[in-house]
């Protein structure tokens, strides 16, 4: 007899990105989720007692919340590393990506937002300068992922295109124009 992995939210929470990752958002539904984890629907609400729509919000704040990381070196060679892990990730789990870009969720951002205004502070500029520029940065990231995925999706772009090298390009023109 093998013995199941207990169920845990963030067991829950993975389970749940697997799902989208692979079948899409609309396919996921608690009886799905339940099935993967092995475990009546109803087990999921003692970890998750609001339902799929606490379900919704933890997905969103597992794949939005990155924040930079602590460390040294310039501002901008600091943000333009973490653009690209925060680019991987959302590209990683862009079934979550409507939820991010549509859902009312100020805290799922918050710590990654706070951590990009904290390094453009600690680069000279003013509080109001740091909230635009992370406003401007995150901005960027979201609407560039959610277009290439969409192109990525639809094939609508030619076969050599150079994704990375589109993404890095515009990055460095935003955080020209920030940091």
């Amino acid at each position: 007899m093998s013995q199941r992995e207990p169920l845990t939210r963030e067991r829950i929470i993975e389970t749940a990105l697997h799902l989208i990752d692979g079948q899409g958002l609309g396919r996921l539904t608690m009886r799905r989720l339940g099935d993967s984890l092995e475990v009546e629907a109803m087990a999921i609400y003692h970890h998750l007692p609001h339902g799929k729509e606490q379900l919704l919000e933890q997905l969103i704040a597992h794949v939005a919340a990155l924040p930079v990381p602590p460390g040294g070196g310039a501002p901008r060679d600091r943000l333009r590393a973490w653009a690209g892990a925060y680019r991987d990730r959302l590209l990683g789990h862009v079934g979550v990506m409507p939820l991010i870009v549509t859902r009312r969720n100020p805290g799922a951002l918050l710590s990654t937002t706070v951590s990009v205004q904290e390094l453009l502070r600690a680069a000279g500029l003013s509080e109001a300068e740091a909230a635009v520029g992370a406003h401007t940065l995150l901005s960027y990231l979201l609407g560039e992922v959610a277009l290439e995925a969409r192109e990525r999706s639809a094939g609508t772009s030619p076969d050599d295109l150079d994704w990375d090298g589109r993404f890095l390009a515009g990055l460095d023109r935003v955080l020209a124009g920030i940091a």
